[in-house]
């Protein structure tokens, strides 16, 4: 993208009246812009910041049915998520969501075998026929001890094997977001929802402002749809609107470790006193976590401390026979789940335990709370409720038969990766990195290096990410800011202990380039990166973290 083609997704929807508009740009947010693309609707979507750049980009990384659910007997949610998981693995996202084992490791033998095993049977069970990922097995102690050598053996009597999923959150929303831009939907970032407009008591679209040109606009829609997670409540409290639902805010940590800190062939759950403990393996490192704690402060940045990353180590450490050590971990990073609760008297429909539709207006909708796992319902839950309000007939939600980019022809070009590797004359590595992050579309990736062959050496000498990438997401994925792309177009953020602040220069020098920046706006984009990093780093070393 350059300047010239966001102003004209900009005045696109300064001058066209929309069916839906969508304010929030996480996965959420995306799904629901998607979901009504694809059912012939005229779509806007805005994000005041930028994709994912919340919750959607600092989750655990998983696409899961959550078995602690099961413990609360909410078999609904589980099907669902199950039912989800299976889908994206399978056929709607086989480029970016991928099969990862966990080992369930059992401290008491026979009665906890037959208690989690049975557990996991239903687990099983509950995805229905298509079953894409392998079942549950029982390892005994000395087959654990060939998958999970790092585990304690003298407090552990094996354990239960299964399977989830995995993805790059931040990638899996932005290809979301694409997919709908695809199927007719507008899409911009950085455009903040000011205020909703209103016509007597029907909600009408926003006026918005670009925050890129300060320039101010409406947007006129005949439903809204708020997706803006932590934000819902700020923006209909503004136009004196009640809503349905409250809001907690919980803090959830990971600390990030490279693969050489923990020996283990699989993945790893742990019960707490608390929760449970995830040890995910995540490419060449481990993602470990995570925490559940209330959170008051900054909405924009959420902050570990120090006391978050010592439970994660502390809980982590009474099942290692090699204890991990502060020295050990790369990153951390720190999200915020949005915990809702419907209000008394309220119109609220209740999808499911985990996430709520409310409809306060005719022509405002807002969604909150949820699993990413269940994006797709919850999207399809919201745009059902739009639909009502709109005085014509609209088809049903479509999006399970609906595949994201790069989805079509994946397996085809997993299967040629030397054939690819030849034709492009890179290693075979890159093309199995790029098919994992863009799939069957990865050459628009490699187009550019035809034309520059610097564009293909690497970001970071210890990473895979290439030049080419940052060039791609100016160009193809509204990347307008360093932040953009080294925290959630790339994760150099997370896996590297600098968190991309040797990359920053380079990065912005790219940029530059392809978005018309002089010297001041290179150094600006620098600094202001430098400071959402020192205060990471400033937070993780207080106690309380408001830094």
């Amino acid at each position: 993208m350059n300047i010239s083609s966001r102003e004209a997704i900009v005045e696109k929807l300064a001058s066209t009246e929309f069916d839906v508009l969508v304010i929030g740009g996480g996965v959420t947010g995306v799904g629901a812009a998607l979901d009504a693309a694809t059912r012939g609707l005229k779509v806007a979507l805005i994000e005041a910041n930028d994709f994912a750049c919340g919750t959607s980009s600092r989750s655990s990384k998983l696409i899961h049915g959550g078995l602690r659910y099961l413990e609360q007997y909410d078999f609904k949610l589980v099907r669902e998520a199950l039912k989800e998981r299976e889908l994206m693995v399978s056929r709607t996202a086989p480029h970016l969501v991928s099969p990862v084992s966990f080992l369930f490791p059992l401290h008491e033998g026979v009665k906890e075998r037959g208690y989690v095993g049975a557990g996991l049977a239903l687990y099983d069970a509950l995805r229905g026929k298509e079953r894409v990922l392998p079942l549950h097995k029982h390892i005994s102690s000395r087959k654990m001890r060939e998958v999970a050598p790092d585990l304690r053996r003298d407090i552990l009597k094996g354990g239960i094997l299964y399977y989830d999923a995995q993805v790059d959150d931040a990638r899996h929303t932005m290809t979301i977001a694409r997919t709908a831009e695809r199927f007719g939907a507008t899409v911009a970032n950085q455009v903040e929802a000011v205020e909703l407009i209103r016509d007597g008591g029907r909600v009408i679209g926003a006026k918005v402002c670009d925050r890129e040109s300060g320039k101010e606009f409406h947007i006129k829609s005949a439903t809204t749809v708020l997706a803006a997670g932590i934000w819902n409540s700020k923006i209909q409290e503004g136009a004196g609107i009640n809503h349905g639902y409250d809001i907690a805010m919980s803090k959830g940590v990971h600390i990030v470790l490279p693969k050489s800190a923990i020996s283990l062939k699989t993945g790893v759950i742990l019960k707490t006193a608390l929760s449970v403990l995830f040890v995910i393996p995540w490419k060449e490192f481990w993602i470990v976590g995570t925490t559940d704690t209330q959170w008051t402060g900054s909405k924009e940045q959420p902050l570990a401390n120090r006391e978050d990353i010592d439970y994660i180590i502390e809980q982590a450490n009474q099942v290692l026979l090699h204890p991990l050590k502060h020295s050990d971990v790369i990153s951390v990073y720190a999200g915020i789940r949005p915990l809702v609760a419907p209000m008394e008297a309220s119109s609220t429909t209740k999808i499911s335990r985990e996430h709520v539709v409310d409809h306060p207006l005719e022509g405002l909708i807002s969604v909150a709370g949820g699993k990413y796992t269940t994006y797709r319902i919850m999207a399809r839950d919201a745009i059902d409720a739009a639909a009502s309000d709109l005085l014509k007939i609209v088809p049903k939600s479509c999006t399970e038969e609906i595949v994201l980019l790069g989805a079509d022809g994946y397996q085809a070009s997993l299967n040629n990766v030397g054939g690819l590797a030849a034709a492009h004359n890179v290693p075979r590595e890159v093309i199995l990195h790029l098919l994992s992050r863009y799939g069957s579309i990865f050459e628009e990736v490699l187009e550019s290096a035809k034309i520059d062959a610097s564009l293909l050496e690497r970001i970071d000498p210890n990473l895979p990410y290439l030049r080419a990438e940052i060039r791609y997401a100016v160009t193809h994925e509204k990347a307008l800011h360093v932040s953009d792309v080294l925290m959630r177009r790339t994760r150099i953020a997370i896996e590297v202990r600098d968190r991309g602040l040797s990359a920053a220069p380079g990065v912005a020098q790219m940029m530059a380039s392809l978005l018309g920046w002089g010297s001041a706006k290179i150094e600006q984009e620098i600094t202001e990166y430098e400071a959402l990093v020192e205060r990471e780093f400033l937070a993780e070393a207080s106690i309380g973290g408001l830094v």
